[in-house]
């Protein structure tokens, strides 16, 4: 019941007084959140329980599968929003494994609109076809999927106008792909933090070309 909610709500707010009479005062008059949180709508998977983290220390996203669609307004708008006025200096895309949103992009039934919305994950399982087709269940496919899934979000985020902007501006900046087990609460951290422009991005050598041309003397 609704009023249920409104009851743990006083409950609630009554302890965190109790236990720290300033707490509302302090919440409301700052919020300088490290991460910028990119997860799944799912209400087994929040944020700032799973990682132990007080409100106001973590500013987040969340969609149907975390997912990074660069034409997706809102989460530019949050994205820009975190990196120039809240200056997070971490971003975090987490996934979960047995996600259902990853396993309705391969099932092949018709599930409405949100087919278009998970389009990006079958082009995934379609480019990594061979790997998954050499995991022996199909529960291992749908959490390698998920993995590579995360990843894929990792590189779009590091792709997009807001972060090139800021790491040319030498912005300290780190996104970090993540995947949550339901099973058992861990979280896994799966190695393709990005931390600045590749080398071999076209804006990296732009950039690096301008850096050399200013020092250069003037002959």
């Amino acid at each position: 019941m609704l009023t249920d909610l409104l009851e743990h709500n006083r409950a609630w707010a009554s302890e965190r007084v109790r236990n720290s009479p300033d707490y509302f005062k302090r919440l409301s008059a700052l919020q300088h959140p490290e991460y910028l949180w990119i997860g799944w709508s799912d209400s087994r998977v929040p944020a700032n329980v799973i990682t132990g983290l007080e409100p106001g220390e973590v500013f987040v996203h969340r969609n149907v599968g975390n997912l990074v669609h660069r034409g997706d307004i809102n989460l530019l708008s949050v994205l820009e929003y975190a990196v120039e006025t809240l200056q997070v200096h971490n971003i975090i895309v987490c996934g979960h494994y047995g996600c259902g949103g990853v396993s309705a992009a391969l099932d092949g039934h018709r599930h409405g609109i949100i087919d278009h919305w998970l389009q990006p994950i079958r082009d995934i399982a379609d480019v990594a076809a061979v790997e998954l087709g050499q995991l022996d269940t199909p529960e291992h496919r749908l959490n390698r999927l998920c993995e590579l899934s995360v990843k894929a979000q990792v590189g779009s985020l590091a792709r997009t106008p807001i972060i090139r902007s800021a790491w040319q501006r030498n912005k300290k900046l780190n996104i970090h792909g993540w995947v949550y087990g339901l099973s058992d609460g861990l979280i896994r951290d799966l190695g393709c933090t990005r931390s600045g422009l590749n080398v071999d991005d076209p804006a990296s050598r732009q950039s690096q070309s301008e850096d050399t041309r200013k020092t250069e003397p003037e002959k």
